[in-house]
């Protein structure tokens, strides 16, 4: 992980190359951006992958964790003017620049110690609200100052709402792939009301799966009406980044409302077109009302 003599060139292009291998969907938003700005958020893309990575690619508990606690230490070194990574390096500017704030890089891998620690198996609904503050609402909250809104409450709500409306919809997208890597991140308490079995093998053919999923769609859709809330009171132009990645998912969890929530059925995509025509609508203007879901 370490490294001497980086230069920030060298590491601009590691952040850079970082967001292009991954494929993201976030990607485009995050090429409409000045220069400086889509420097500073392929760092943070950067910090946010590479800590996932630890969290979900092969080593033991153990190993895991030390990685991310040496993350620890090279966010105390970042903050102190003097990181060894390549990732850390091109962090630098854009932390003093943009003034992001430490707290959410240590929420961010708080949240994947979370993953290293588990599986996640049927977390309560509190365990899963710190979870998801943690992976999405500490991306938003590091994403903010870069793009350029303000600090303050309708920032703080909109990014948190985002994240967590996000992470929500990844869940429900994702819950048969994450049971075959056995985590379950469907909450206990639903999972409970329904009768589903509390063990990731079992879930895919439970029957009382379609309710909760049913039931976690109409919690992402308070977080998605809650983060447009919170837009009224910012610059919409400012978070167009943002609001690409809100227009994708909340269309993910639009084409899954649609089809319903039976058993077995494939997971939700969107075409290259799709993506395409959600990310024009949303660049000339956001959403601030909410349209009935198609399919």
């Amino acid at each position: 992980m370490l490294a001497t003599a980086i230069s920030p060139d060298d590491a601009r292009r590691h952040a850079e190359e970082t967001v292009k291998r991954s494929k993201t969907s976030f990607g485009p938003g995050m090429r409409i951006l000045s220069k400086p700005r889509r420097e500073g958020m392929y760092a943070v893309y950067a910090f946010c992958r590479e800590v996932d990575d630890i969290a979900d690619e092969g080593g033991t508990r153990e190993e895991k964790l030390a990685a991310l606690n040496e993350w620890r230490a090279e966010i105390d070194r970042l903050y102190d003017g003097a990181p060894q990574t390549p990732t850390g390096v091109a962090l630098l500017v854009p932390v003093r620049q943009f003034d992001i704030p430490k707290e959410e890089f240590i929420l961010m891998i708080e949240g994947m110690e979370m993953d290293a620690k588990g599986p996640i198996i049927a977390p309560s609904l509190d365990e899963l609200a710190a979870y998801t503050r943690r992976v999405a609402g500490a991306a938003g909250q590091l994403s903010m100052p870069v793009f350029g809104a303000p600090k303050g409450k309708a920032s703080d709500d909109f990014a948190i709402s985002l994240g967590d409306a996000l992470q929500l919809t990844n869940i429900l997208r994702d819950v048969e792939q994450d049971a075959e890597e056995g985590r379950l991140y469907l909450p206990r308490e639903l999972l409970e009301k329904h009768a589903c079995p509390l063990l990731p093998e079992d879930i895919a053919t439970a029957p009382g799966l379609p309710a909760v999923r049913a039931e976690l769609a109409a919690m992402a859709r308070e977080k998605f009406a809650g983060a447009r809330e919170a837009l009224k009171n910012l610059d919409w132009r400012v978070l167009r980044p943002a609001l690409l990645m809100m227009g994708v998912y909340e269309r993910y969890l639009d084409k899954m409302t649609a089809r319903g929530w039976a058993n077995g059925q494939p997971r939700v995509t969107l075409s290259k077109l799709e993506k395409t025509m959600i990310a024009a609508r949303w660049l000339a203007a956001p959403k601030l009302t909410r349209e009935a879901p198609t399919s």
